[in-house]
């Protein structure tokens, strides 16, 4: 492993995987031995169309020819920001959406947090147990997972968590509420889907005392699931949205939309009521309005349930016990976490990219590009297979 990235970069955990990458085409990683790896995680679902795709690249010299940074965001009419917000909002069901375009998904978080506040004039935030928004101070907070927060309390105060699918739980939003925030699907929970009409409930709820209806399609959007986001095939429309990872194919970017009569409340009482720099960045601008167009202009995104089914066709094993999920947003459950972690590493070992979960040590990511070919599944899933079947021999040799 690099030993200048060791002593130089702040690393994430005390192992960590250390591939020196020296390039990315497709669908594949290249290390500085020129060796291919088949990419299963897509840069954690941020690089929906692979990496490097043409079209985002483009798009991305053809603004930086143009300008890149001028002004805070806005305050200047900047058309890719524009462009990509006028085509967002076509393309929500959120009637008059206004996009406040930031750098990540966790400060979309933040402003979605702040918005709910200001808007309601509450302060109480509802949120999932075992859900992941981010680890931003407010986002962090939202998290139920005591071990991780102690180190860094105290928190924002006034979140209560509710169990996700759990409809009794609901009685807890009350006039006091001033949104409730879910991810649309669980992802560091295990890529839990809603049941039974689960987020129509909450938003009837919601919409009885008062309350807003955050959702966090952070992971699963932008074509992830099927549709463009997967709130779409649950019949429920948010007061807000949070968006980010596939946003931009690869480049930082998130963002949160909402109705004009709630996001405008942000422009006064304090007038600037959120502040970015760098949010609406308009080479990055450029890069999420390619992405937007590409996705609605090809089959993409029909075509990860039909990639979805050849997964599931394919990875039958006597360890995998269950495989959650919709589209290309799955996670691989085997019988323990020591078969999950082994799985992981033996996998990039023989050029498979997997990655884990943060709060199910059983399961096993899989979130490639949606622009994967069903050759390239069938190559990564026999990689798969094979380092199971190696994993169950050790365990009887």
């Amino acid at each position: 492993m690099n030993k200048d990235f060791l002593n130089y970069q702040a690393q994430t955990s005390l192992q960590p995987l250390g591939m020196e990458v020296a390039k990315a085409k497709g669908s594949y990683l290249y290390n500085k031995e020129g060796k291919a790896y088949l990419d299963f995680v897509a840069g954690v679902s941020a690089c929906g169309l692979g990496h490097c795709h043409p079209t985002i690249v483009k798009a991305i010299k053809n603004q930086l020819d143009l300008y890149m940074h001028v002004m805070v965001y806005g305050e200047y009419a900047l058309a890719p920001a524009i462009e990509f917000s006028k085509l967002i909002a076509e393309n929500t069901a959120i009637p008059t959406a206004k996009t406040y375009m930031v750098n990540s998904g966790t400060e979309a978080i933040e402003g979605a947090l702040k918005l709910a506040r200001r808007y309601t004039g509450r302060s109480e935030i509802i949120a999932a147990k075992n859900a992941y928004h981010g680890n931003t101070m407010g986002s962090l907070s939202l998290m139920s997972y005591e071990e991780r927060k102690t180190p860094f309390l105290p928190l924002i105060p006034e979140i209560k968590h509710i169990l996700f699918n759990n409809t009794d739980n609901l009685t807890s939003i009350t006039e006091n509420t001033a949104a409730v925030i879910l991810e649309t699907i669980q992802g560091g929970a295990g890529f839990i889907l809603p049941q039974n009409n689960y987020l129509q409930k909450v938003k009837a709820r919601c919409e009885e005392v008062g309350a807003l209806l955050i959702l966090d399609e952070i992971q699963p959007g932008f074509g992830r699931t099927g549709k463009l986001f997967s709130y779409l095939d649950f019949n429920v429309i948010p007061d807000i949205l949070v968006i980010g990872k596939g946003m931009a194919s690869g480049l930082p970017a998130g963002a949160f939309i909402a109705p004009a009569k709630i996001m405008d409340s942000l422009s006064n009482n304090p007038k600037m009521g959120h502040i970015t720099t760098f949010g609406g960045n308009p080479v990055i601008a450029a890069a999420a309005k390619a992405t937007l167009e590409e996705l609605l202009n090809t089959n993409l995104m029909a075509e990860s349930l039909q990639k979805e089914t050849l997964f599931r066709n394919l990875l039958k094993h006597p360890y995998i016990t269950e495989i959650r999920g919709k589209g290309l947003m799955l996670a691989v459950l085997v019988q323990s976490a020591e078969i999950a972690n082994k799985l992981v590493l033996k996998a990039q070992e023989k050029g498979l990219i997997l990655f884990w979960l943060l709060f199910e040590p059983k399961a096993v990511r899989i979130t490639p590009p949606l622009t994967i070919t069903e050759q390239e599944i069938e190559e990564g899933c026999n990689v798969i297979l094979t380092c199971l079947n190696e994993i169950q021999n050790e365990s009887v040799n």
